[in-house]
């Protein structure tokens, strides 16, 4: 599982490197394969190790092909999809399509999600968490789903 959020640096290559902590599941979960594609409900990218992946586009490839949102939704998550390799380093280049469609610049945060990782510009992140914690803030309970408000935290 990755949890955590992170400050990331993109080189002047567009190049990050995968904080210490996440390197050796990596290694071990995809043998440092991973696979960036973009979100589409937000600018900015999903990265999954290599069989996360795998499974997700298995699901989407057996979407009815006559479904217009359907196909939109391939078209953009697999078309975008981009598979790298974590090098020696521990850094992965990240493909200029998609550090333009998510606005990456130098300073980025990476977001742990479970199976996978967001990757945010800061600037943006910082505007869109302190969206989501002033709705947070407003009596919004009855828009969440039944199975967020089961939760006990």
């Amino acid at each position: 599982m990755f949890r955590g959020i992170n400050g990331i640096n993109i080189d002047a290559k567009g190049r990050m490197v995968m904080p210490t902590r996440y390197r050796d599941r990596l290694q071990e979960a995809s043998s440092g394969r991973v696979v960036m594609t973009i979100d589409t409900d937000e600018r900015c990218l999903l990265l999954y190790p290599i069989q996360a992946w795998e499974l997700i586009e298995n699901k989407l490839a057996e979407l009815p092909s006559f479904n217009p949102q359907a196909r939109r939704i391939q078209r953009l998550l697999i078309g975008h999809a981009t598979e790298i390799e974590l090098d020696n380093n521990g850094r992965i280049l990240l493909p200029s399509l998609l550090r333009d469609y998510a606005g990456l610049k130098k300073q980025a945060m990476l977001v742990g999600q479970g199976k996978k990782f967001e990757l945010w510009d800061e600037a943006h992140w910082q505007e869109r968490r302190g969206r989501w914690l002033a709705e947070e803030s407003i009596e919004n309970s009855d828009l969440l789903p039944d199975e967020v408000k089961s939760l006990s935290l």
